[in-house]
This record gives structure tokens, sequence and C-alpha cells, in this order.
């Protein structure tokens, strides 16, 4: 039978007092149970450790590239040029876990997986491209390998920069290099 206890919280300066309940749940379930047994199974099981969050991510981005791509990056990058990262919260809420390649040049590829309920898993890869004025990067998606080719294509006069433009302002995205990125270089 839950029991009640009040618990009292003083605001900082002091002035405003609230009173709230806390109601203690107790087990309704035998020690020895299939549910004792099932809970004490998930509660091993917890989430994967940060380092198991990078190998995957870095797995995914390889799998995803040699599936997808296989005619470019595929044989342009290796396993090991992906470097992972594990799931964070940030502004925008949960990132899952991620995993970036550097092509030189300033040039970046940027893979993770965009999870939802209704959609399952799905692969997004981006391209993260300096800008021609020096002072930021593009995010460029890219969905299929003939989009890649085509990006490139137009990337290829500036030297794998994107072109400025002031109106509106294209480098807006990332103005220096993303935190997990500068470790990577």
């Amino acid at each position: 039978m839950p029991t009640e206890s009040l618990a009292h919280i003083t605001a900082p300066n002091g002035a405003t007092t609230m009173t709230d309940t806390v109601t203690s749940i107790q087990r309704r379930y035998a020690a020895d149970s299939p549910l004792a047994y099932l809970l004490e199974l998930a509660a091993d099981a917890d989430v994967d450790s940060e380092d198991e969050q990078r190998d995957d991510a870095q797995t995914a981005a390889a799998h995803h590239i040699y599936e997808r791509y296989a005619d470019s990056l595929a044989r342009a990058l290796e396993v090991m040029d992906w470097q992972g990262y594990p799931a964070w919260t940030g502004v925008g809420g949960r990132q899952e876990p991620s995993a970036v390649a550097w092509l030189d040049g300033g040039l970046w590829l940027h893979h993770t997986l965009r999870i939802t309920e209704a959609d399952g898993a799905l692969d997004v890869l981006t391209l993260i491209v300096p800008c021609t004025c020096g002072r930021g990067y593009v995010d460029i998606s890219v969905e299929y390998e003939h989009d890649l080719i085509e990006i490139l294509a137009e990337l290829r006069p500036t030297h794998g920069h994107a072109p400025h433009t002031d109106t509106p302002v294209t480098c807006h995205s990332v103005r220096t290099y993303p935190a997990p990125l500068r470790t990577v270089r």
C-alpha cells in the first residue's frame, strides 16, 4: 500500500514555500516471479556504453556508404576513416550517435540515423562544405550517389568551397568547425 509524506520546498529567496505530496510505490509482485526476472534482465541491459555507440555509429556510416555510394564514397573512404560519436542531448533535443569523415580541403561528411516511430531508422548523410568567404560552412544533405556527384561537380570550380551569397547568407549553419569535428582534423 502506498505511503504518503509531505515535502516542503522553499525558494532560494525564502519567500515562496510549496507543499508537494510524494508517494512511494511498493512492489506488487513476488521477488521470484517472471516479472521480477524480466525487470532484472532489463536493468542489466542498460544503454550502450559511449564506446559501443561510437563503434556502432562508425559501422553504420561505413555500411551506408558501401550500400548507397558504391561507385564514389565507398571507393574513397574506408571504415577507419570514420570517427564515431555517442548520442548527446543539446538545445535541439536528443541527437543520435553519429560519425564524421574528414575529406580534406575543409570538407566533412556527417552520418547519423534519424529514428522515428513512423519511419524507423533512416540514414542521413550531410556534406559539410566551407564557404568561399572563409567564415562559415554550408550543410548539404545528400540522399543518392548521383546527387553527390552533381554537388561535387558544382563545387569543383571553387575547389570544394560553397559559393558565398549575401542574400540569403548561405553559410549561416555552422560558423566554425563543429565541436566533434575539431578533434578529428
